[in-house]
């Protein structure tokens, strides 16, 4: 695929997760340049018992297929010490998931897109469609403002005030 697409990133931390969404963002913005970049939101582990994460969701626009950018985001969580010899559901230092590669479906370079989590959690849902409420889910052809005003699970979140290289990206609630 050549061309430019529009590509969005979920950020998750529960370990020292300022410093790590922190790192994240950086690289982020060395790579891509200008970051569309959501609200902050704390959250309670989902599938274990676990301190809360900060969630965010990344919008980047870019030319590298998928698999270059899975094995970019997978070497990254390497780097900020994200360990892959535990249980899929526990604490991390750091998680990046593509959520969206442009409108593509289905399994490319061994990447789920759209990711199923969009649908399932909402912190990732509630973050992408503050970025991108218009934007339409490839697969259910809703946008994702629409998905979130209608999204019930009890899963709870909330936003947090955060500050990367001395810009408030995001603020609590209140």
């Amino acid at each position: 695929m050549s061309g430019e697409v529009r590509v969005y990133i979920s950020i998750g931390s529960n370990i020292d997760r300022n410093h790590y969404v922190s790192a994240a963002l950086d690289a982020l913005a060395e790579w891509f340049g200008d970051l569309i970049i959501s609200p902050v939101y704390e959250s309670e582990a989902v599938g274990f018992d676990g301190s809360p994460f900060l969630n965010l969701v990344v919008g980047v626009t870019t030319s590298l297929p998928v698999g270059e950018l899975s094995r970019r985001f997978k070497q990254l969580e390497a780097d900020n010490g994200r360990r892959r010899d535990v249980p899929k559901f526990s604490a991390r230092t750091l998680d990046l998931d593509i959520l969206t590669y442009g409108d593509q479906v289905g399994q490319i370079d061994g990447v789920e897109l759209p990711r199923g989590e969009i649908l399932k959690n909402a912190f990732v849902l509630r973050p992408l469609a503050d970025i991108a409420p218009d934007a339409v889910h490839p697969v259910c052809g809703r946008s994702y403002k629409e998905l979130w005003r209608d999204y019930h699970t009890g899963q709870k979140l909330w936003p947090v005030d955060f500050t990367w290289q001395g810009r408030r990206i995001s603020l609590a609630a209140g």
